[in-house]
């Protein structure tokens, strides 16, 4: 008689119901958040270059979006906006009637329980390009803080729930908490991109926010040969009063993504970003992938890392497919 094994893990793996069952990680819709680009003008629904199925909405189209938002199940959206000019001091970004106060007092009156979040980065408002203030073709990391403490105060004001700084500056959650703080916006969150890599991956990203970058950004986003100064960056973060904390991009950084969630007690966020969403949506028009399946792979893998939050441009696709 041939010896046979006492321990078959297969035997787990036999029928989808036992596969379904004993999942150790499962996604959910009420995982993602789904980023918005909000523009000026009437009547726009404009499909963003390198982003099939990814578009520029104005105010008066966001209504469609919301309703396919919230019968999709999704919990929360991330407000990106594209302002009327763009300036070295970023002043739409503060502006109390910019784009994206405009549309955070729209969503709200439209699904008042949807988590609003908003980027308050400066580089779509900045001439540059830069997500800071740029003097002498150095980023100025201070006087970009006061402006994203004013950034903050005034998407509080339109009602934000959270705010969101991606720009890798150096002491900007303890700038912005003590702005909301003193403002008595105590309950608005922030939801810190604390370990932002100089990354290849963002290309179509700066194509959706017009965004016109003179050099590269490497002198504040991280290098990604780094793995313990994403621990050094994420407690930084986390002392200065972040609520949560943010990995981008996501594939390429699960790892970072695991040891940041094992360093801390805050819900860690991944953004599976432009790039990767890009490279899915090519390869399944060539017919080399199948989109569904790794898509879902891909935001499990992300889960399974340690994100409770991901931000995806699949989020919508997501909803029907689970």
């Amino acid at each position: 008689m041939s010896f046979f094994p006492v321990t078959r893990p297969r035997r787990l793996r036999r029928t989808a119901m036992l596969r379904e069952q004993i999942a150790e990680v499962k996604l959910n819709i009420t995982d993602l958040m789904y980023p918005i680009f909000v523009v000026h003008g009437q009547s726009i629904k404009r499909e963003i270059n390198g982003m099939p199925n990814q578009y520029h909405w104005s105010i008066d189209r966001l209504p469609e979006l919301i309703k396919a938002i919230k019968e999709a199940g999704i919990l929360s959206v991330m407000l990106f906006g594209i302002p009327k000019t763009k300036d070295k001091y970023a002043t739409e970004n503060y502006d109390s009637n910019g784009i994206v106060q405009q549309a955070i007092r729209n969503i709200k009156m439209l699904h008042p329980e949807l988590i609003v979040a908003t980027d308050v980065c400066l580089c779509a408002y900045t001439n540059d390009g830069h997500c800071g203030i740029v003097h002498n073709d150095e980023v100025d990391n201070d006087q970009t803080l006061d402006i994203l403490q004013k950034t903050v105060v005034c998407h509080a004001q339109a009602g934000a729930d959270i705010v969101a700084p991606s720009g890798m500056m150096d002491g900007m959650i303890q700038a912005m908490r003590y702005a909301l703080d003193q403002n008595d916006f105590n309950q608005v969150a922030i939801m810190s991109y604390a370990v932002k890599y100089a990354s290849a991956f963002y290309g179509p990203f700066r194509s959706a926010c017009d965004c016109a970058l003179k050099g590269d950004r490497k002198s504040y986003q991280m290098d990604f040969r780094n793995k313990k100064e994403a621990l050094k960056e994420a407690k930084m973060d986390e002392e200065e009063g972040a609520d949560f904390l943010m990995v981008k991009p996501a594939l390429s950084y699960l790892d970072i993504i695991q040891d940041v969630s094992s360093s801390t007690t805050l819900p860690i966020a991944a953004y599976h970003v432009s790039g990767e969403y890009a490279m899915v949506k090519a390869a399944f028009e060539k017919g080399w992938l199948d989109e569904r399946a790794v898509t879902l792979e891909a935001l499990t893998a992300i889960k399974r890392a340690g994100a409770k939050v991901i931000l995806t441009y699949s989020a919508l696709d997501v909803s029907k497919w689970l």
